[in-house]
């Protein structure tokens, strides 16, 4: 199990705040989800959504290039040997 820090409950505004101790190595601005479970509370940072790459601004650009077509790309199973590696073919 991990160290036990303490930590105090105060007041910001109309809200309540709850100072975390440097040592946890939180980043500021993180944001935390919060939840109750049984009377006690847990925190933890809030999953970021997935990245991902947009290509549309640059499709038409290479009229060459054309979309794989699903039976292009299946792979045929091959033989391998109890390691792993690929047996010769015939």
């Amino acid at each position: 199990m991990g160290k036990d820090y303490q930590a105090k409950v105060f007041r910001s505004g109309n809200s309540l705040a709850l100072r975390l101790p440097a040592a946890l190595g939180l980043v500021e601005g993180t944001e935390m989800t919060l939840r109750e479970e049984q009377g006690r509370y847990v925190f933890e940072p809030v999953q970021a959504p997935r990245k991902t790459i947009d290509l549309t601004g640059i499709a038409g650009s290479m009229p060459w290039l054309k979309p794989i077509e699903r039976e292009d790309f299946e792979m045929e199973p091959r033989p391998l040997d109890w390691d792993g590696k690929l047996l010769g073919r015939d």
